[in-house]
């Protein structure tokens, strides 16, 4: 059988349904009960299983949970190339293009202040109707900031609806009071957003002024396995450690942050192996892999996910291990004789997807095994691979078999990542809370699974929402 792949006009969908995995699963986790009769534990983190939930740093494994955060960074740092070449192919000049860049880390810096500062459980422990009213009112104060506003529209009024929702957030910011009494405060912040701030900055100059050099990005990520070897705590201290541990705006920069930059990069290597895919010919008439094939390979990049997943969990290390590097060997020969311009994307795709996975793996064994707090070495890189195993699932699905529709959720979300990260706690909780709706939830809510169930009920509104002002056209933009 052949199979024939009409592209007019390629985009990267794929690597928006992983952002809009990422985020939707991001959420989900949020909405896990934590009872003392609770879930699995392979439905949280790790290192902070049930029943007590406390953090222990020496617990190996991950679960699906650990992914989300590495998932979302990685397509981050795999749009770098689509954004920053588009300005750069229009001639705009890298002074520019830093300037953007920095202009960018101020609002997802301004971000994660706000996003922290105003949700409901923040400002009262027992939030009541007026609590849900102003996390509403805040949340809609980030339109006129986020919102990419028509270029059709007079510049002054564009300018004039950008300044009063600045002045009206500033001064929500700094009329909050908080259960301890205290205002506003520049270390009350979300540390996932303050984390992708760091990346946006330092990872969109990584690939600026590194862009067509793989091998110096290559080697700035050598550098950063020195710095991070040269902190371990069995270390002797000294200047990098010094350095390690500088700060001179602790609530935003840590060097810390940059750690994550070793999924980050990997993201960049991707994006510029997608971006070479969009700007190839159109593909007609060329004979590629028949369904059968594509089937199996869908399969086999989903069931990576699976297998490492549950293996590493559980420490069903040798086996595991054997097992990955089989089924790799295995999807290799699948992926043989590529002719089509999106069969060679898979197997690009795929090469670098067996060099993490596999540097990843010979890690494990390092810092007493793999863990997403404090994340390992073995964390970075196999993460990374599955990410990419993940995109290439996602792009047979939408690219080759044609069922775009099956994924657009995923997809509305990846394209509108900020609406849906405020969206759960400033707009579709106080919304539930205020109808009365929470209530109806919470009686539901009897047992952990059904406790699920709601965080469900939860994400699939918050889902809705965000998939509607996609479609509208609204979109929050840093």
């Amino acid at each position: 059988m052949e199979t024939k792949i009409n592209i007019t006009t390629k985009r990267a969908l794929a690597l928006d349904a992983l952002r809009g995995f990422a985020i939707l699963t991001m959420i989900l986790s949020g909405q896990i009960p934590f009872h003392t009769n609770t879930l699995p534990a392979w439905m949280y983190h790790a290192q902070v299983p049930p029943p007590e939930h406390k953090w222990i740093p020496t617990l190996p494994g991950i679960t699906w949970v650990d992914l989300v955060f590495p998932f979302f960074l990685f397509a981050m740092g795999a749009a770098f190339p689509l954004a920053i070449s588009r300005r750069l192919d229009e001639g705009t000049p890298k002074w520019k293009i830093s300037i953007s860049i920095l202009e960018r880390g101020f609002l997802l810096g301004f971000f994660a202040l706000y996003v922290q500062a105003i949700r409901p459980f923040v400002i009262s422990k027992s939030p009541t109707t007026e609590t849900f009213l102003i996390a509403l009112l805040a949340f809609f104060l980030c339109f006129p900031i986020y919102s990419r506003l028509p270029l059709t529209w007079n510049k002054w009024l564009r300018f004039g609806i950008r300044l009063l929702g600045w002045i009206s957030a500033f001064a929500l910011l700094f009329n909050l009071k908080y259960p301890d009494g205290s205002g506003f405060s520049l270390y009350r912040s979300d540390i996932i957003i303050v984390v992708l701030t760091n990346m946006a900055v330092f990872g969109s100059f990584v690939w600026l002024f590194t862009r067509g050099n793989l091998l110096v990005r290559l080697g700035l990520l050598g550098i950063l396995i020195a710095i991070r070897l040269s902190n371990m705590p069995t270390q002797i201290d000294g200047w990098v450690a010094q350095i390690w541990n500088y700060s001179p705006a602790p609530w935003i920069y840590r060097l810390y942050y940059l750690q994550y930059l070793f999924i980050v990069i990997p993201g960049t290597i991707t994006g510029d192996i997608i971006l070479k895919w969009m700007k190839s010919k159109d593909e007609t008439e060329l004979k590629g892999w028949n369904n059968i094939q594509y089937i199996f390979i869908a399969f086999l990049m989903f069931f990576f996910v699976f297998e490492l997943l549950v293996g590493l969990y559980n420490r069903w290390l040798v086996e595991t291990t054997i097992l990955t590097f089989v089924l790799l060997v295995l999807t290799y020969y699948l992926l043989k004789n590529p002719i089509t311009q999106t069969e060679k994307l898979y197997k690009e795709l795929f090469l670098w997807a067996i060099y993490w996975l596999v540097l990843g793996l010979f890690f494990e064994p390092y810092e007493g095994g793999i863990k997403k707090d404090k994340a390992t070495l073995s964390y970075y890189f196999v993460t990374s691979g599955l990410a990419i195993c993940t995109i290439i699932f996602f792009s047979i699905i939408i690219d080759v078999f044609k069922k775009q529709k099956w994924v657009q959720l995923l997809i509305d979300n990846g394209q509108n990542p900020m609406i849906a990260y405020a969206g759960v706690n400033n707009f579709i909780i106080p919304v539930l809370s205020i109808t009365g709706l929470m209530n109806l939830l919470n009686l539901m809510a009897t047992t952990p699974w059904l406790g699920f169930l709601k965080g469900l009920v939860i994400t699939f509104l918050l889902s809705l929402f965000v998939s509607l002002c996609t479609r509208l056209k609204i979109f929050w933009r840093t």
